[in-house]
């Protein structure tokens, strides 16, 4: 995969497709690549170039010397971003969920120039209490070197990510726990560094209403990690933007629900909503 140097890291990325530029932004502690199972071929298919990377934190890097975990901001990840697209050859339409999603929507607000249109899934211009308080429980896992067993965290990433109506068939729950446990390591120290941006967010509802570039905010019906309610905030707050609620998803409600949400979005970028 292709590097890109951005503020003392690199980035590791990919493009795919012709057309306009879709730059997909990936939540906390994920890598780039989960886009590609649903969303990429499908904007692939829409006419679009669509680039995907691993943020900071999560493209390889060596661990800082003397430090548990590297430090970032908010505001580094945005630019991270804001580099990608101008070496790409933007402006772009960015799509970012849940952490990606906050970074979508700073973009939009710091840098128009560069964002066509913007889609932000699981929105949030603040986190509710219950949100901070089982991230705040998250980092000291890490800080206290505690792994949790695998196959009771991907017990608790299933209530925490899924909708019932994903778990409601027993096949269906056994297929999702088996991939959740696949992938339950140990939280890493990018990893750990991203979820403390999350730590340091602030309420910025009122500073959305600064933003012009049009804007989708998606919120999935069942997210216990973002609840919905945090996304239509979001599209209040910004003058003209939009919001729709996908039914039957949760946190993962791109994986879970990909074709209404390929849909929603491909609509979108089109300017059909």
């Amino acid at each position: 995969m292709p590097v890109l140097a951005v503020g003392g890291v690199e980035l590791t990325y990919d493009v795919v497709g012709d057309g306009d530029l879709v730059v997909l932004v990936m939540g906390t502690g994920a890598k780039g690549n989960v886009w590609t199972l649903h969303q990429v071929p499908a904007l692939v298919g829409a006419g679009y170039r669509v680039a995907t990377f691993d943020a900071r934190g999560i493209s390889p890097a060596p661990r800082p010397a003397g430090d548990a975990f590297p430090r970032m901001t908010i505001d580094d990840l945005v630019d991270d971003v804001a580099q990608l697209i101008e070496h790409l050859g933007g402006p772009a339409h960015v799509v970012g969920t849940s952490l990606g999603a906050r970074v979508v929507q700073e973009l939009a607000l710091s840098r128009p120039e560069l964002v066509r249109r913007a889609v932000a899934m699981a929105a949030h211009g603040r986190l509710d209490e219950v949100n901070r308080r089982l991230s705040a429980g998250e980092r000291e896992l890490f800080d206290s070197s505690v792994e949790l067993p695998a196959e009771y965290r991907a017990a608790l990433d299933a209530i925490l990510y899924l909708s019932p109506a994903t778990l409601r068939d027993p096949a269906n729950a056994r297929h999702w726990l088996a991939v959740l446990a696949f992938s339950a390591g140990p939280m890493g120290p990018g990893e750990r560094g991203q979820r403390e941006v999350s730590a340091q967010l602030e309420n910025r509802l009122a500073a959305y209403g600064a933003i012009t570039t049009p804007l989708l905010a998606i919120g999935f019906a069942d997210d216990r990690r973002i609840p919905p309610f945090l996304g239509r905030e979001v599209a209040d707050a910004v003058p003209g933007a939009q919001y729709v609620e996908i039914p039957d998803a949760g946190h993962f409600g791109y994986l879970e629900q990909p074709e209404t949400v390929n849909q929603v979005i491909i609509d979108f970028l089109a300017g059909q909503s």
